[in-house]
């Protein structure tokens, strides 16, 4: 596993890429200096849609690796914890499980960081963020769902900036804080000023007719690394 990158951070997502050619796509992405590659793994229960498995983690493991860079695996899934080591297995560097998901969350991040990979607890946007109070412990990262989890190109929810905020104040200054959902140029000030510094991008980059200088354009705008 590579070091945790540090530093404000912009994740492409590869929910948005072009699956015939996402090995091309995620190469071009690093090329121009991206080191978070964010995978979301739906499953049609936890959410509706259906996406992805160990498999493609797998797939991508050594060109993220030779370039310095972090495989972050997002599960909207239910139990998630039944997946964990598949998941670490492919090459996962962090995994993120939902704290609606799953009666055992504690469980989860246990599994996850017995794994070997850094662990994280992700909420949608009706939960509150008090609800991580009693996991804090156990936390390498906090994801704020500043959308509905499932479906990509959604508009961002305008009150998550405050949520973050209040997650900030939560979270010890060692946990990292992801945010996921409608992050673009016109947003991404806001969340980061409310402490942000993971920031998931699908749609805003992979969506762009050239991801490589959305990336970069983004990575700008936001004052990221």
């Amino acid at each position: 596993m590579n070091a945790y990158p540090e530093g404000l951070r912009v994740a492409p997502s590869i929910l948005a890429a072009d699956f015939a050619r996402l090995g091309e796509q995620v190469d071009a992405v690093i090329a121009a200096g991206a080191r978070v590659i964010h995978v979301d793994v739906m499953d049609g229960h936890f959410v509706p849609p259906i996406t992805i498995g160990p498999l493609i983690v797998a797939a991508l493991r050594e060109r993220v690796r030779a370039a310095g860079g972090w495989l972050d695996v997002h599960l909207m899934i239910e139990r998630p914890e039944q997946q964990v080591e598949a998941f670490a297995q492919a090459g996962a560097d962090s995994i993120t499980v939902h704290f609606e998901a799953t009666p055992h969350v504690h469980y989860a991040l246990q599994q996850v960081h017995e794994h070997g990979c850094r662990a994280g607890v992700a909420v949608t946007p009706s939960t509150p963020v008090e609800a991580l109070a009693e996991l804090l412990d156990d936390l390498d990262l906090a994801l704020c769902m500043s959308v509905n989890p499932g479906w990509g190109g959604q508009p961002f929810i305008e009150h998550s900036v405050d949520k973050l905020r209040r997650l900030r104040a939560l979270l010890p200054d060692r946990v990292r804080l992801q945010v996921d959902g409608g992050v673009h140029a016109g947003t991404v000030n806001a969340v980061v000023e409310a402490g942000a510094d993971l920031l998931v991008a699908g749609s805003g980059v992979f969506g762009a007719d050239d991801p490589p200088a959305a990336y970069r354009e983004l990575a700008r705008a936001a004052g990221a690394r």
